[in-house]
């Protein structure tokens, strides 16, 4: 069977384009010819074939054009015409779905949307990020009219999509890469960091966008700090808003390490190196890195929402907003690591 895989951004630092990488490599296990179509990519295939249908390279104008693709019709007829031999195209995220519904309608491929979700607008800061969020989930929801079947990555998102747009879809849990497991040596990555055996390191790894709430996590580590000054929290992730980027570096003390990328052989050890991993967002679809973090038998806590009731099994939940109750968490189980 011929299937194609669609992403906008075929990347390291999407947890989308992480689950998109391990079921192109499973399906070509089972023999199953695979391409993964993306706009961009920077995730060697294996076993699969990688097309690349280009966009802008600055930030700001991709996020236009993935907005606004459906203008560009000449790519998407194009694009569309390349899956008439595919019998199956799944779709992780719009603007691909419009690519998908093309092929559907004049090839008859089987589509099939994978649903990620979509924040919620009103988490997003500017008026100008919350129109864009608003209008990139109704033309979410339109680009999926012709859909054949659809899957969701969990209960909440499938309840989500059907309160939305009526589409039923199964529940289809994101599977965890087997690199991520428990007794792995993070001394290196400490060493690297300069982090001494007696601190204590956090760890936080996604977009720095606002929905993830990074500015909390921020106050939250201040909290931290005042009863373990020498705890530090490493970040990683890619700054896709600037300025919520600068926003964030005036807020970090000292002990907050920034980084903006790793390679992604080196990400397993940054979980072993940790001693807890947090995250303040605020919408989760799934949340990957959890579950990698728990993988590497490592403990987690966030707020209680989205898909965090299904996806944390060690670790806490605490209420939205609490943040003295998520420091005090936090604080406990580095003590009790001691």
């Amino acid at each position: 069977m011929k299937i194609a895989i669609l992403t906008p951004t075929f990347s390291h630092y999407s947890g989308i384009d992480r689950v998109v990488q391990q079921q192109a490599e499973e399906y070509a296990k089972k023999g199953h010819k695979v391409a993964v179509f993306a706009l961009e990519g920077g995730i060697k295939p294996k076993n699969f074939r990688l097309e690349l249908l280009g966009m802008p390279k600055s930030l700001f104008l991709q996020r236009l054009y993935r907005l606004f693709f459906f203008l560009d019709f000449i790519k998407i007829k194009k694009a569309a015409k390349k899956l008439k031999n595919y019998d199956i195209a799944i779709s992780h995220q719009y603007p691909m779905n419009l690519i998908a519904s093309r092929a559907k309608k004049y090839y008859k491929t089987k589509y099939i949307y994978h649903n990620h979700g979509i924040g919620y607008d009103y988490l997003f800061g500017s008026i100008f990020e919350k129109l864009y969020m608003k209008l990139f989930g109704c033309f979410t929801r339109l680009s999926l009219r012709n859909a054949d079947s659809a899957f969701s990555v969990s209960k909440f998102l499938r309840n989500e999509l059907m309160g939305e747009t009526g589409i039923k879809s199964k529940v289809l849990y994101n599977k965890i890469n087997p690199r991520y497991k428990k007794k792995l040596d993070g001394s290196k990555i400490r060493k690297r960091l300069g982090i001494k055996n007696n601190e204590k390191l956090l760890f936080f790894i996604g977009r720095l966008s606002p929905h993830k709430n990074v500015h909390t996590l921020l106050k939250i580590f201040e909290l931290v700090n005042e009863e373990m000054p020498s705890a530090k929290l490493l970040i990683i992730g890619k700054p896709t808003f600037r300025g919520y980027f600068r926003k964030l570096k005036a807020m970090a003390g000292r002990n907050v390490i920034f980084k903006e990328s790793i390679e992604d052989s080196n990400l397993p050890y940054c979980y072993a190196a940790c001693d807890l991993y947090v995250t303040a967002s605020l919408w989760e679809g799934f949340n990957l890195p959890i579950a990698e973090a728990q993988a590497c038998g490592k403990k987690v806590v966030a707020f209680s929402i989205g898909s965090h009731p299904e996806v944390v099994k060690n670790g806490v939940l605490v209420k939205e907003g609490d943040i003295k109750g998520f420091a005090n968490a936090a604080i406990k189980i580095l003590e009790s690591k001691q």
